[in-house]
């Protein structure tokens, strides 16, 4: 059985702004299909919004054209949730919510992410959030 995983928009511009990090190795993972990446409009819309920022755009130095083909190859190879379930457990940061709602919609294994609002949950409704490194180590032990 294939895991799914939910990933954190930041975990996708790390990835971009890093290409021989650990959290491209995750999106190995995806390509070998030995994971399902979870995504949603709203988190595809925070991955486009985050890539634009001038400090990070200066950063990657791609342009709008490529990042717009970046989150449609992203699109592309995931399960797109429909994102109607609202979950409101994040009182501290709401935007992280969405990723939550992703995570039950999509009946995920795990929720990737360096967010500390979400890593605090350590497991949402039997979803484990876990930090790429250990999310790492974890599916390279099995």
């Amino acid at each position: 059985m294939t895991l799914r995983v939910v990933l954190d928009a930041n975990i996708f511009v790390s990835a971009v702004l890093k290409p021989q990090s650990d959290l491209a190795n995750i999106f190995d993972l995806v390509k070998e299909d030995k994971i399902k990446l979870i995504l949603s409009g709203d988190i595809l819309s925070e991955i486009r919004a985050v890539l634009l920022y001038p400090k990070i755009r200066k950063r990657h130095r791609r342009t709008l054209k490529e990042i717009d083909n970046f989150i449609k190859r992203a699109a592309r190879i995931s399960i797109i949730a429909p994102g109607k379930m609202k979950v409101e457990e994040v009182k501290d940061d709401p935007e992280d919510n969405k990723y939550l709602s992703a995570a039950l919609e999509m009946k995920a294994d795990f929720i990737i992410s360096g967010d500390r609002h979400l890593k605090n949950l350590k497991i949402f409704r039997g979803i484990r959030i876990l930090d790429p490194s250990t999310f790492l180590k974890l599916i390279r032990m099995q």
